[in-house]
């Protein structure tokens, strides 16, 4: 029903007999003679209609916005005058001999031109429309190249693609699982899969070697503008490995892509160890375009009379620190206003600040706190930050983690507004993560999974778990992280000593786990990988910040599908046959 695509006719085409299928996306009659600007997913092509040949004439006067049609037709050049530069098509116009109307169409929901801005509820309800709008499609045939790309690099390393189960039981991960009930085992239920873990290890333990997956993983858990409750991550495992392995593996394969894709120069990727990136830049996750840092200056203010300052300073849990903007004069007192309100809800305290208008003058830092502190403390601010006339300095006291939440947020909203970019892309690794955190009530957890490799012996994990790091990296770029990875647990010894630091007991783990330990039983290879998250590269290599303009039919914030009304109730009838009772009344 083609012998082109609308969008590539091109002048070599004049005065070729061919055939176009698509989508009517603008109609026009200038003075007795019809144009038909036709759609498809290459591109527009403009096709005229003369009143010379009444029958398909009257048709395509009978055309409207979204009729798909079929047209034959002679390539010839447009007039002078006529000629579109802002079209690739613009040089040329189909003149139609002949014309099928396959399908007519309602008015649009909404305009599908793509400078038209059309709200993404309204969007997400009629997706099927909002599919044929360049600015999606195109996201998502760049989406199918790089995951093309990301298969290439992969098969090149002699890694297989193996498909893991969707139904499995559920996995300590960190977020809530989706469950599936059994009709077939009464009150047992699957999970899907929040990641193919215990899987892809599995494999290993049966000789694969190599392995990767395109794999559907599946979270329930509060949402934000770069998740969603299905997504899929780039698996990758492979035995006999080490942590330089897999992070020049992971490293090539980001790589490729921001050179295939974007302007990206290849460079060196620093890496970063997780206290230093927790002390510098407040998260484990920093946008490296961004040349402010956090200095620590708790040793500073700790005898300060000052208690904003000196009690966090004195207080092992806490933090205070600084963070110098250079050349931020220009910020008002209703800007900072705004900054502090933005860390409030972020659950700071407050934001405090000094101005540096004329360094070393009387009256030449601007501040309400500088009456609270001696002056030998503020010059010794000053000079351990280097400051410049023109500088703001802003600071952060109070419990650690929500100095480090609010002053790390705070320095991606500032780097943004004040345009501080040195660069497009900033690439790095974080490494030497800790293998535990403390939870509110005190509860060790692992910080990335419990088949992670920690990096001491059994011994020395049991006897002080908190300060074992973990054989773990992960990989971020502009701020997100786009990888995690580790070498994992082959040691049935080991395992079992993170399940009891876990609170897991040897009974509970046999039940969850029985079958891993088995097979780390039975001769296992040291392995490891990593998990890339195939959205979120897509998301950033597309140039948006909204994961759902990356995924063909994506969930909304509150995880529910606008197009098809789903989740949704299902009938009593369906429930008894899987055994289950809901709590909900339904109205």
């Amino acid at each position: 029903m083609r012998s082109h695509y609308c969008g590539d006719i091109t002048s070599l085409d004049i005065g070729k007999d061919i055939e176009v299928s698509g989508w009517v996306h603008k109609r026009r009659d200038h003075g007795g003679v019809i144009f038909l600007d036709i759609r498809d997913l290459h591109g527009i092509v403009q096709v005229v209609f003369n009143p010379d040949h009444q029958n398909i004439f009257d048709l395509a006067d009978s055309c409207r916005s979204e009729f798909v049609i079929n047209i034959k037709g002679l390539v010839r050049k447009r007039i002078e005058g006529a000629i579109n530069p802002k079209m690739a098509t613009g040089e040329i116009e189909i003149e139609a001999q002949d014309l099928i109307i396959f399908s007519k169409a309602v008015t649009p929901k909404f305009p599908l031109d793509d400078y038209q801005e059309v709200n993404e509820d309204i969007r997400l309800k009629n997706r099927f429309l909002d599919l044929r709008r360049p600015e999606v499609s195109d996201r998502l045939l760049k989406r199918s190249k790089i995951t093309s790309k990301i298969r290439s690099v992969l098969e090149g390393h002699s890694f297989h693609e193996v498909e893991t189960p969707i139904l499995t039981r559920a996995t300590p991960e960190g977020a809530r699982d989706y469950l599936v009930p059994s009709r077939a085992h009464p009150g047992e239920f699957f999970a899907l899969p929040q990641s193919p873990q215990l899987f892809k290890q599995l494999l290993m333990v049966g000789g694969l070697d190599k392995y990767y997956q395109i794999a559907r993983c599946f979270r329930d858990e509060d949402l934000r503008a770069d998740r969603q409750p299905e997504f899929t991550q780039v698996d990758i495992e492979a035995s006999f490995v080490t942590t330089e392995d897999i992070m020049a593996l992971g490293e090539e394969m980001i790589t490729t892509l921001l050179l295939e894709f974007t302007n990206y120069e290849s460079r060196a990727v620093p890496r970063i160890k997780y206290k230093d990136a927790i002390e510098k830049y407040g998260c484990d996750k920093p946008d490296l375009r961004i040349p402010l840092e956090l200095q620590d200056i708790s040793e500073l203010v700790k005898n300060e009379e000052f208690k904003v300052f000196s009690g966090p300073a004195n207080d092992p849990s806490s933090r205070v620190v600084a963070l110098r903007v250079p050349k931020a004069e220009g910020l008002t007192r209703k800007n900072i206003d705004s900054y502090t309100d933005f860390v409030g809800k972020l659950g700071a305290k407050g934001l405090a600040y000094i101005k540096i208008v004329a360094l070393g003058e009387e009256n030449g830092l601007q501040s309400p706190i500088l009456k609270f502190l001696q002056q030998e403390t503020v010059d010794a601010i000053t000079a351990s930050l280097s400051v410049e006339n023109g500088d703001i300095i802003f600071f952060g006291a109070g419990n650690a983690n929500v100095v480090n939440l609010s002053m790390s947020s705070l320095i991606k909203k500032l780097g943004e507004e004040l345009e501080l970019l040195t660069c497009e892309w900033a690439p790095c690794w974080i490494v030497d993560f800790p293998m535990f955190e403390r939870t509110k009530d005190n509860q060790l957890t692992s910080i990335h999974h419990p088949f992670t490799l920690p990096a001491v012996s059994p011994k020395e994990l049991q006897a002080n778990p908190d300060e074992a790091l973990a054989c773990a990296y992960d990989f971020v770029l502009n701020g997100y992280e786009l990888g995690g990875g580790s070498l994992r647990v082959f040691d049935p010894i080991m395992q079992s000593e993170i399940f009891s630091i876990l609170g897991i007991a040897s009974q509970e783990a046999e039940e969850k786990f029985g079958f891993l330990l088995s097979a780390l039983s039975s001769g296992c290879p040291p392995h490891g990988g990593i998990a890339f998250g195939l959205d979120r590269i897509v998301m950033l290599l597309s140039g948006t910040t909204n994961i759902r303009d990356v995924i063909a039919f994506p969930k909304t914030q509150s995880a529910s599908c606008l197009l098809t009304d789903a989740p949704g109730e299902v009938s009593l009838e369906q429930l008894e046959e899987l055994y289950i009772q809901s709590t909900v009344e339904q109205e």
